[in-house]
């Protein structure tokens, strides 16, 4: 198991060698800092705290400035844990790179969900509307509270409601580029949250290990064409001709 912290950049499409189209989304990795080590022998249980987005001291905590001070980093803006790692493979004050996953590898990216605010059952639940008549009087309430007895309304109705902002885990997605001289990973599809919101990448559970073979792709990053002046092109030409008369 190994994960790794990113900001959400937003999506778009590449091509491969094949000339097959690919929606990925871009996840933006800036070096991630290995801020705690947990041990069972102290905490119980084995994992590594990174810390990701370097921020002013002024914002950050006591607490948080003394955990980056101990690894020797600077303030950071989001801690997470990584469990199920072999710590023995991590020292303190460590960076990871987006170097640690390759092309065609399976994982998971965590995320936070677009937050939608208070809505109803239709949005929120997907229900039906009732008749829209003017005699109806019933269009896009929650209908049927239950039972008449026990005269209350059971546990898990599905009602009215705050919608949105859930962490959510998409499994088996796939890496289609490490892009290291940007600090940039490609990964097919979508991953939940909004722009510029942190995610979580870490290896894929159902398919631990699994790395796909894929081909190149032609180019993600748009190249300045540089146009070579028709000057001298033109003076070669008036050479010519006066050679031949």
């Amino acid at each position: 198991m190994k994960g790794i912290l990113g900001r959400k950049i937003g999506m778009t499409q590449v091509f491969d060698q094949e000339g097959r189209l690919i929606p990925v989304t871009v996840v933006e990795v800036t070096p991630n800092v290995v801020t705690q080590i947990k041990t069972k022998e102290k905490d119980g249980y084995e994992a590594i705290q990174l810390g990701f987005d370097t921020k002013r001291e002024k914002l950050a905590t006591k607490a948080s400035i003394g955990i980056t001070n101990k690894a020797n980093t600077t303030p950071k803006r989001f801690f997470k844990e990584i469990r199920g790692v072999n710590v023995e493979d991590y020292t303190l004050g460590q960076e990871l790179d987006v170097d640690i996953f390759e092309r065609g590898e399976m994982v998971d990216v965590t995320g936070t969900t677009k937050g939608k605010g208070f809505q109803g059952v239709i949005k929120r639940h997907g229900q039906h509307r009732g008749p829209m008549g003017h005699g109806s009087h019933y269009h896009r309430r929650p209908g049927s509270m239950g039972t008449m007895r026990p005269m209350r309304v059971f546990k898990g109705k599905k009602l009215p409601g705050h919608m949105g902002t859930l962490t959510v885990t998409i499994q088996n997605l796939e890496i289609v580029k490490v892009d290291k001289e940007n600090n940039v990973i490609l990964v097919k599809g979508n991953i939940p949250g909004p722009k510029k919101s942190l995610v979580i990448i870490k290896s894929a559970v159902k398919n631990m290990g699994k790395v796909n073979e894929r081909p190149e792709l032609v180019s993600w990053v748009k190249e300045e064409v540089k146009e070579e002046p028709a000057t001298e092109t033109v003076e070669n030409n008036v050479e010519a001709g006066e050679n031949n008369e």
